[in-house]
């Protein structure tokens, strides 16, 4: 486009936007007074201001006349520059390459006039920018599985690449975390132990206890069977049980370097108290920007039809199959919304008894899965107890397959229960007389609540079990020292076990469920039932809430037995390989897409479920439970939280009084008040935005009236002067 044809547009544009904007109008009495008709008091703006009673004067003081066609907004644009040359970026603005290069002139021209300083302040300002953006690209291609994720992106939509790209955080999420644990507790016992420096250890001293308390048989050594080792490696027991996997390995009070003793009890407690802050920070801090995104989509039920039509699709996709299957997806999502409003409609049009029949049924229903709930529950209590009971015989009285299942029974039934529970929880839902969405929401959060309550009712048993005895034979340690001698080693042998057989069972599913089903479907497409069957498909929501079931497993896990993070880190790359295998040769994406499945917001909301109710059995382990006599870093602390007293008993008087003051209720009660007003300023300025935005959402609608207004009125006054 040449020079004379931009500058005609850019005044047929002013001359067109000084007709027809309203916002350009002014709604003072003194423009109404000029005009010989009351032309402007007839749109539905002026109207509407005028039934709520608003003072038209403090509400837009920049009304007078109609905008100058000089009034554009490079001008502007270059005003603001003159003001502050580096308030913003140029490629931050709306405009063309060539008004863009002109400002850009126009900055380095400006240059010139300013100090040195000032200058030597612009040029290291830019080039810590760029320096920024280098850096950020370098980053970006060291990412892990970059290349695949990208590869799944464009081959399956963002869909299920939110689900690889939340795997791969979990993967440096439990890199992190080891790296914690080891730096803080393994570092230092290694470089003791293989006397890389001068330093050695401090073993705990002896207190005055009675010895039944600190006896901790260990495996026997000698002659034992070939499949005895399968047995160790596969639930933690035996040779495992003797290295730096588990909790009673660190029975030492600390490692004495050459100027300062390294207090291990208190660095296992910070590594715990630091991996646990860091999970959380981490889950908040990432899920803040996806929160946004969500809360902005679900307030704009008005032009959900609109965003779906004009901005629902996918650029991403590449593929012809998975263009059909997109199309099927929004096909999905308008018959959804529509099937939402036909309930919406249908619950507005219920009467009395039917709303008294169906909220009954759905109180029957949900009657029936607690139930359901409770029944797992108690298998779970029942297989743990079981299971605890016939552990401590001998090998020899059984055969290798029942030993295995002694071991792993609680493992069982949990897995059992997670794959039963899901199933009759879809069958039940529909006849609750949901909307779809609510369906698939409600029916997630049962599914969520079964995998992670599970772990808590197994946890919780073995805690009931490690302080019950017979006979008061637990006031001697002050808890069953007689079955449970290192009870901390065997909660996380159950957390080993747990990690090792969901891995299985992923690895079995994919192996001789997936594959097998894949090629009966493929060479089997002429039988009726293989049709029926059809291939499987990657549900997004279920393999979550797997890998979520596995990470809850290591955050527990992680305090008893401290190599688990690297365990489950090893995992889920694991996890990522064979999912990513089945997702391109066995399995095909599921055409009723989860809507939240675009944002990783709703992977990292149940994530931080998973983590909650992870503290609550760690906090009550720590706090409440005594620790073992026999084997373990506190066995001289009454509980592990002990140590932090007797650390804060050696700092100086003044820090002491300092943290007591600070623990005080004399400084929780004003503190907690102080938050509290606070919390009521954010909610109060939430609410007034939330005002502005639909004070704003009023304006635009106004306008659109406006505009309407004045292209009727333009096309009555074009036929009057044809006639």
């Amino acid at each position: 486009m040449n020079e004379s044809s931009t500058t005609a547009l850019r005044s047929g544009r002013s001359r067109r936007e000084s007709f027809i904007h309203p916002e350009s109008l002014s709604l003072d009495s003194s423009c109404f007074a000029s005009s010989p008709v009351n032309f402007l008091q007839e749109l539905p703006s002026y109207r509407s201001i005028a039934r709520k009673r608003t003072n038209i004067l403090s509400r837009d003081k920049q009304c007078g006349t109609l905008l100058k066609p000089e009034d554009s907004y490079s001008s502007q644009l270059e005003e603001g520059l003159t003001e502050n040359l580096n308030s913003q970026s140029i490629r931050n603005y709306a405009l063309n390459i060539s008004e863009k290069r002109r400002l850009r002139d126009i900055q380095e021209t400006q240059m010139k006039y300013l100090s040195e300083w000032d200058q030597w302040k612009r040029y290291s300002s830019k080039s810590w920018k760029r320096f920024r953006e280098k850096a950020r690209e370098m980053a970006a291609h060291l990412e892990l599985w970059r290349e695949d994720i990208r590869s799944i992106d464009g081959k399956f939509g963002t869909g299920i690449q939110s689900y690889f790209s939340f795997l791969r955080f979990l993967v440096l999420l439990n890199l992190v975390i080891f790296l914690i644990i080891f730096l803080l507790v393994l570092l230092p016992i290694l470089l003791t132990e293989y006397k890389i420096t001068n330093s050695s250890f401090v073993f705990i001293p002896s207190k005055a206890m009675d010895t039944q308390c600190t006896v901790y048989p260990r495996s026997s050594s000698g002659l034992v069977y070939f499949y005895t080792y399968i047995i160790d490696l596969l639930s933690g027991t035996g040779f495992l049980e003797e290295t730096s996997l588990f909790y009673g390995r660190y029975t030492i009070d600390g490692v004495k370097f050459q100027n300062f003793t390294y207090d291990l009890p208190l660095a296992y407690l910070l590594s715990t108290i630091a991996y646990l802050a860091l999970s959380l920070l981490w889950i908040v801090k990432r899920s803040v920007e996806g929160f946004k995104i969500s809360l902005i989509r679900s307030e704009e039920h008005s032009q959900s039809y609109c965003n779906k039509i004009f901005a629902g699709w996918d650029f991403c996709i590449t593929s012809r199959s998975m263009a059909d299957l997109k199309h099927s997806s929004l096909r999905y999502e308008l018959r959804a919304d529509l099937e939402e409003e036909r309930i919406r409609q249908k619950i507005a049009e219920r009467t009395s008894e039917e709303t008294i029949r169906i909220y009954s049924l759905r109180l029957f229903l949900n009657c029936i899965v607690l139930a359901v709930l409770a029944a797992c529950f108690y298998a779970i209590y029942r297989a743990t107890i079981f299971s605890q009971e016939h552990m401590k015989k001998e090998i020899d009285k059984m055969i290798f397959g029942e030993n295995l299942l002694i071991l792993y029974l609680p493992s069982i039934v949990i897995t059992l229960a997670n794959f039963v529970t899901p199933m009759i929880f879809a069958k039940i839902i529909h006849y609750e007389d949901y909307s779809p969405g609510f369906e698939i929401r409600l029916t997630i959060l049962r599914c969520v609540f079964m995998r992670l309550a599970t772990i808590c009712v197994l946890v919780f048993t073995l805690g009931s079990k490690i302080t019950s005895c017979d006979n008061n034979s637990c006031e001697l340690c002050g808890y069953n020292q007689k079955l449970y001698p290192c009870w901390e080693t065997q909660v996380g042998q159950e957390m080993y076990k747990l990690m090792i057989f969901d891995l299985i069972i992923i690895l079995a599913m994919t192996l001789f469920v997936d594959f097998p089903r894949k090629l009966l479907v493929t060479y089997g497409s002429s039988w009726k039932l293989m049709q029926c069957w059809g291939q499987q498909e990657f549900a997004i929501p279920d393999n979550v809430l797997g890998i979520v079931y596995g990470q809850t497993i290591c955050w527990i896990g992680a305090f008893f037995s401290p190599l688990l993070p690297a365990i489950a880190t090893l995992k889920f790359i694991v996890i990522f390989y064979v999912k990513e295998m089945s997702l391109i040769h066995t399995c095909r994406p599921s055409p009723k897409q989860f809507r939240a499945s675009n944002s990783n917001f709703f992977f990292l909301l149940v994530l931080l479920i998973g983590l909650c109710l992870a503290i609550i059995p760690l906090t009550i382990s720590m706090a409440h439970i005594p620790s073992s006599k026999a084997c373990g870093p506190f066995t001289n602390f009454n509980t592990t939280w002990d140590v932090v007293p007797k650390t804060v008993s050696t700092f100086p008087s003044s820090l002491q009084s300092l943290l007591h003051g600070v623990t005080s209720e004399a400084f929780a009660v004003p503190f907690f008040m102080i938050i509290c007003l606070i919390m009521f300023y954010f909610i109060a300025l939430a609410g007034a935005h939330k005002r502005v935005v639909v004070q704003l959402r009023e304006q635009l609608s106004l306008e659109s009236r406006d505009k309407r207004y004045l292209i009727q009125k333009l096309t009555e006054a074009q036929r009057d002067v044809r006639k």
